[in-house]
């Protein structure tokens, strides 16, 4: 589906931290047939991930000096007023890290996490919504907060986006959708104690055609499984991926799509 614009709340954009630059630009090429445009920046590497001429995400090199990082993706929400949530962010338990920064013409964003520690960026658009196509085949279409206490993530995020929440029936597990305006855009999962010491985290899903088929392509591509492929009554089947250098990501097949 095109996008042209995001109300506040909505998951806008995703950006992909590697330690390997090149490496995880092949990865993504070779599994979901995105392109990779770079962008010329003062220091590091950075590019736009890209579908048929739309832009997706972006990637860029975490530096030498930042080993200790893990490569990641992070998920940005749009906001109207980047100062005023921040403001709401710091008053809620929550702390800026990165920010706020003016990204030239595009747009000013920020790096912040929530009372759990689970990061997250927002984006105040200018001339760049974000990504321009969610919910079809190889795009963005979830987001979802694995946190230890869902009902301290509620109100804090509740306060801060325009969200309102509804329980979800999914079996064995305390699973809440994030839900604007009665759509569900978002969920939200409380982390069992066999999940040993990770952290409160936001995950990206990404459509795809064929869950089984795609679980192996990627693990044939060097990525790891983390969650083999698995039914969700009347949503779809989805896996959690691990890409060759760590970062974290889930794909789904969808029921209805």
């Amino acid at each position: 589906m095109k996008i042209t614009q995001y109300a506040a709340g909505n998951a806008c954009w995703v950006e992909l931290g590697s330690h390997d630059w090149v490496g995880a630009q092949k990865f993504y090429h070779a599994l979901f047939g995105w392109d990779s445009i770079e962008m010329p920046i003062p220091e590091g590497k950075f590019s736009l991930f890209n579908l048929e001429g739309d832009d997706l995400g972006a990637m860029y090199q975490i530096p030498a000096v930042d080993k200790h990082i893990p490569s990641h993706w992070r998920v940005y929400f749009s906001v109207d007023d980047i100062e005023a949530s921040i403001a709401n962010i710091i008053a809620g338990g929550g702390q800026l890290h990165i920010g706020p920064h003016v990204v030239g013409d595009a747009g000013i964003m920020a790096q912040v996490s929530d009372p759990e520690g689970a990061r997250f960026a927002l984006w105040q658009a200018k001339n760049h919504i974000g990504a321009r196509r969610q919910g079809e085949e190889n795009t963005l279409c979830w987001v979802e907060l694995a946190c230890r206490q869902p009902r301290t993530e509620e109100g804090f995020y509740t306060l801060l986006f325009p969200w309102t929440t509804r329980p979800s029936n999914v079996p064995g597990v305390d699973y809440t959708e994030w839900q604007i305006d009665g759509q569900s855009i978002g969920g939200m999962m409380k982390m069992m104690p066999e999940w040993g010491d990770i952290g409160a985290h936001w995950m990206p899903y990404f459509v795809v055609g064929h869950c089984d088929g795609f679980a192996a392509k990627a693990q044939e591509l060097g990525a790891q499984i983390c969650v083999p492929p698995s039914d969700i009554p009347d949503v779809g089947r989805f896996s959690v991926i691990a890409d060759p250098q760590g970062a974290t990501f889930a794909v789904i097949k969808l029921d209805q799509l």
